[in-house]
């Protein structure tokens, strides 16, 4: 290579690094807000009841350095301003270790509306309860709520993913035989108080801990009793009268000292058997993704060397290699653990049965490989990887006719019938069927992360706008208007504008399509710690079903 050429791909790589660190930098100052939940006066305010808020209880269950993972913190980003925000969704959710064993903690934030429950909360502890499930994780609750957020009670209510559902799991995980330890910590109120109740055993901390089903002055106003709220339903009420709770604890610390005692005693569960070896570092620097990802998303890249960064050693055992060019299927190790790996290849590359193949698009012979590769994995009991960079599947004519449809159900059939634990990591564009066939959030992946880089959208932006102008153009030429090219570019810019917005991975990340979006060197942390949580629970065999050949 001459020195001209190797110039100009170093400026390349610096200018998608430079990137890449504007995106994190983005990131990391978003998060630095969303972790002050209510704010510093609210904190204050907790603090001078004797009150640790939700992030500093959890930091302090958790054992000391365990390098934990966080779901849903961007939860409510840009939601509910009307109402003053919701961060985080009003509530922590982390997977994270208590004396050594790995546990889902979900924690009210009372400075958040009072740890008052929005339809996004709800829906923030449906997942943290989900992954506690699919996994066999012991789950803590450390509850301080005021209850619904009653201004949008109707949105979190009566419907069957609202706040009921979450009872419900509370039966189906002690059914199940996973631990539940619910410690009221403030506020514990209406409908909410049985989620405490329901789990296996209850803390409650006195003077600032209080369970009922209504308050001292909606039992005023519904029987004309006069009694406060410590009486009514504080610590000593329920641990020596109502036999409610099952342990006093003289503040928070007391408190999670007891939740750390308690879960020390828990028994394991039957393994999945994934296999795990000792593990070992990629020889490539997995901060160099950062170099290889192109600012320009519309460039091609080698999704190759991203693995590289990835996996332990950088070594791969590539499936098929010659075959089914646009997606890269591989057998790896990530920190240890055996991995099978789907990802999108981004090159433009040549193949015997469809000619050029466009980068990140999926052809019917990449769809085929795919599908065959998830049921190996499948077969050997190895988890999943997927790596979305997808535009999705190829049209027109040569693509209908040799069948493109059916082999793109094919793939979509094994990804929904595979049992092995998967997980999804979107590095870039993840559209249309493409997101389903690489195991979007629909599919139950055991967790799913974006990179800053991350689109998510049933088409891009450009391509949506110029469709939406269409359509626009031929509804006005329909009733007789004319249009300028001047009033064309404007609309064109305005459909765009507010496109590029709902394709942004915040707008995912705030609704939960994705548990949270992620620094790429974190990936290979969020992949090993799922897949050590998945191991906690055996793998059924699966049933593809039928598949047309």
């Amino acid at each position: 290579m001459s020195e001209q050429a190797q110039a100009a791909i170093n400026i390349e790589e610096s200018s998608n690094e430079d990137s890449m660190k504007l995106l994190l930098s983005k990131l990391n100052r978003k998060l630095d807000e969303v972790y002050l939940g209510g704010g510093k006066k609210k904190i204050e305010k907790l603090h001078s009841k004797g009150k640790l808020t939700a992030r500093e209880r959890i930091e302090y269950l958790l054992d000391p350095d365990d390098d934990f993972i966080e779901v849903g913190a961007l939860a409510g980003d840009g939601m509910y301003s009307e109402y003053g925000g919701c961060p985080s969704g009003g509530v922590v959710a982390v997977i994270g270790r208590i004396q050594g064993r790995l546990c889902m903690v979900v924690a009210n934030d009372a400075t958040v509306k009072a740890g008052a429950w929005f339809p996004i909360t709800g829906k923030k502890n449906l997942r943290a309860q989900e992954i506690a499930m699919e996994n066999n994780l012991p789950i803590i609750y450390l509850v301080d709520s005021a209850g619904v957020f009653l201004p949008m009670q109707d949105e979190i209510f009566p419907d069957k993913e609202n706040f009921g559902r979450i009872f419900r799991n509370n039966a189906i995980m002690s059914s199940s035989g996973i631990t539940q330890i619910a410690a009221i910590m403030g506020s514990c109120v209406a409908g909410g108080a049985y989620l405490p109740i329901m789990s296996d055993e209850a803390l409650i901390v006195d003077k600032t801990g209080t369970i009922f089903l209504a308050g001292s002055y909606l039992v005023k106003a519904a029987i004309g009793e006069d009694i406060d709220n410590e009486t009514l339903g504080g610590a000593t009420t329920h641990c020596e009268i109502s036999g409610v709770t099952d342990y006093k604890c003289k503040d928070d610390k007391d408190c999670l000292d007891k939740i750390r005692e308690i879960v020390e005693k828990i028994g394991a569960f039957e393994n999945a058997g994934i296999d795990r070896v000792e593990p070992k570092k990629p020889e490539r620097d997995i901060q160099e993704i950062y170099q290889i990802l192109p600012k320009n998303r519309a460039k091609p890249y080698d999704v190759k060397e991203i693995v590289k960064c990835i996996v332990d050693e950088s070594k791969f055992t590539e499936y098929k290699a010659d075959y089914g060019k646009s997606i890269f299927c591989g057998y790896a190790r990530i920190d240890g653990w055996s991995v099978g790996i789907v990802a999108n290849q981004r090159l433009l590359v040549k193949s015997k049965k469809d000619g050029m193949q466009f980068g990140g698009v999926i052809y019917s012979d990449s769809a085929d490989k795919a599908t065959r590769f998830i049921m190996n994995c499948n077969q050997k009991k190895i988890p999943l990887v997927f790596l979305q960079d997808v535009t999705g599947f190829m049209v027109g004519s040569r693509s209908e006719h040799g069948g493109i449809i059916k082999d793109g159900a094919k793939m979509v059939n094994a990804v929904s019938n595979s049992t092995v634990p998967k997980f999804t990591i979107i590095m870039g564009n993840s559209y249309g069927a493409g997101n389903y066939a690489m195991c979007g959030k629909a599919y139950d992946p055991r967790l799913i992360y974006a990179w800053p880089t991350a689109e998510l959208a049933v088409m891009g932006g450009s391509q949506a706008a110029k469709v939406l102008l269409q359509i626009e153009v031929s509804s006005r030429k329909a009733r007789g208007e004319e249009i300028t090219s001047e009033e064309e570019k404007e609309i064109l810019d305005k459909i765009k504008s507010r496109y590029d917005q709902q394709t942004s991975p915040y707008y995912a990340a705030s609704r939960l399509w994705v548990d949270g979006i992620i620094d790429p060197a974190q990936t290979r942390n969020v992949i090993s710690r799922g897949i050590e949580a998945a191991n906690q629970k055996e793998i059924s065999k699966a049933n593809f079903g039928v598949i047309q050949t």
